[in-house]
């Protein structure tokens, strides 16, 4: 069963459930902008980035015809698209494992997130627990492009939610 958004105070250790599925509120259309700049600033020098020219040349050889964005990127999107929702009561990331790119991203598509909740523990930490999350993103033709594993730790709302 999918959910809706959860932004608003029902985001805290307590309000998430095992094996729910959250579809987050908002897309995000990837620009040239988004894949070049970032792509330049880390200085990833991949051709498939942010050379059109030979993309196109290679494209009748089975090689995608047109620049292909970075996956990090792609990532970073879909982590930030879920965030409203998994990371406003967060007090520690405690780890990003599980990254997978599995469908290419070009300019012009748009990326929606969605998580799941797959585990749920007490934390060391009286006021606070620990929530994995699979988190994934979809393209505009419900094609999967990328998903991670994170695992937070979550404010408890009975310690936190009276402040």
């Amino acid at each position: 069963m999918i959910s809706s958004e959860l932004t608003s105070a029902n985001n805290y250790f307590e309000d998430f459930e095992l094996g729910a599925l959250i579809r987050h509120a908002r897309g995000k259309t990837v620009t040239e902008m988004d894949n070049v700049l970032i792509t330049n600033m880390v200085m990833n020098t991949a051709e498939g980035h942010f050379n059109e020219h030979v993309m196109k040349q290679q494209g009748a050889g089975g090689i995608f015809a047109q620049r292909v964005v970075f996956g990090g990127i792609n990532l970073a999107m879909v982590l930030g698209l879920s965030a409203q929702d998994t990371a406003e009561q967060c007090l520690r990331e405690l780890s990003l494992d599980k990254i997978r790119l599995s469908y290419p991203v070009f300019h012009g598509d748009t990326l929606y997130a969605f998580s799941e909740v797959l585990g749920k523990e007490d934390s060391e930490r009286e006021d606070a627990g620990v929530v994995l999350f699979r988190h994934f993103g979809l393209n505009q033709d419900d094609k999967l492009c990328v998903e991670a594993e994170r695992k937070v730790m979550l404010k408890r709302k009975s310690h936190w939610a009276k402040r």
